[in-house]
């Protein structure tokens, strides 16, 4: 099966020798979003609420410029420095999955780069929808 690299501006680049996605068959492996803005590369605010919420836009990002969405996401791994925040992180979380919501795994870490409070990958399917308008993406 051929890989794709998957780039796409509307998130931060990579830091490291590593890429935004990968795609493989029909699934699309994200590396670990921080809640980056891309256009700054700074944090999105200094709380957990607004980390959270950049993190998961960088994640929409890559996966549409993958050929997917938030909808097909299927599991998804979060990291945080602090675990005491784990209701406000899923709070938010909850707002970018309504429906459905994929299989989750939330792990406490000592730190991640840049002082983040959190960051969050994900897999999911590429979308075969035969239209956006029938699940939403793009």
């Amino acid at each position: 099966m051929a890989r794709e690299a998957i780039a796409t501006e509307k998130a931060p680049p990579a830091v490291g020798p590593y890429s935004q996605a990968i795609r493989v068959g029909n699934l699309i492996f994200t590396a670990g979003q921080l809640g980056l803005v891309p256009e700054t590369r700074q944090l999105a605010g200094p709380d957990i609420e607004s980390q959270t919420r950049q993190a998961l836009e960088n994640l929409r990002a890559i996966l549409e410029a993958a050929g997917s969405c938030l909808r097909h996401v299927v599991k998804t791994t979060v990291f945080l420095v602090d675990l005491s925040e784990w209701p406000r992180m899923n709070a938010v979380y909850a707002e970018f999955f309504p429906q459905m919501p994929p299989a989750r795994s939330a792990v406490g870490v000592a730190a991640l780069p840049m002082g983040a409070r959190v960051e969050i990958e994900a897999i999911a399917e590429v979308c075969d929808c035969p239209s956006p308008e029938v699940c939403g993406c793009r």
